[in-house]
């Protein structure tokens, strides 16, 4: 039985939390039906062959189950909810914070740090740049190697690439023949977290969002 407390001198009430009483009501109303189906059962059972009482049993085994199982789902749900709170809270430093994922990035004149992921055994290695539109706008060479470096946004001629959202790649190449195209790491600074479907992400300067798990690291501002 719920009771509700009075406060004479303030008139105010204390009621269960507004998700925990839709709970119980819910729950309350199922099993209000399970007992009329129940009762309807028993009364138009077959008198020459009754229903066994183990069957009763069963039944209502049954449901107090069904009924535990909401219960735990609901409290889970809460549970998730609580912990995707914290989890943003927590995350609340990373604003202003350079994050390194596999991203488009914007590009507004200044250098941005690449961090390349050659192929073991290529023996040429190209960073692919493409626009915002997916066209590939620069090719070039580049070390075979996994060290960072900058991408300056200049094109072959020595014209500066216009500002705009760029993503980059890695081909490489053994021996004339492209054995795979990657795409590469770059610094962005993180301007938003937020959460998505129950998942926390983080909004990179130019709109590009990251899921917090595909930071692969994380720096202060240079």
């Amino acid at each position: 039985m719920q009771v509700t407390q009075t406060n004479g001198a303030s008139g105010g009430q204390t009621q269960a939390p507004p998700a925990e009483t839709s709970s119980n009501a819910a729950i309350s109303s199922d099993f209000d039906t399970f007992l009329k189906m129940l009762t309807a059962q028993i009364q138009n059972q077959d008198p020459l062959n009754p229903i066994e009482s183990e069957d009763y049993a069963v039944q209502l085994a049954t449901f107090s189950s069904v009924e535990q199982q909401v219960q735990t789902n609901d409290l889970l749900k809460a549970l998730g909810t609580q912990f995707g709170s914290m989890g943003l809270s927590q995350m609340a430093s990373w604003i202003g914070m350079e994050a390194r994922a596999a991203a488009p990035v914007q590009f507004d004149g200044s250098p941005i740090e690449i961090s390349p992921n050659p192929a073991v055994g290529a023996d040429k290695v190209e960073l692919v740049v493409r626009d915002e539109e997916g066209n590939v706008v620069q090719r070039e060479q580049i070390p075979k190697s996994t060290e960072s470096f900058d991408w300056a946004g200049v094109a072959t001629d020595g014209t500066p690439l216009p500002n705009g959202i760029y993503s980059f790649s890695v081909e490489s190449f053994n021996n004339g023949q492209s054995l795979i195209e990657t795409p590469a790491e770059v610094y962005a600074e993180v301007v938003e977290v937020r959460g998505v479907d129950g998942h926390s992400v983080a909004v990179l300067k130019g709109g590009a969002q990251v899921s917090t798990d595909a930071v692969s690291a994380l720096r202060s501002p240079n």
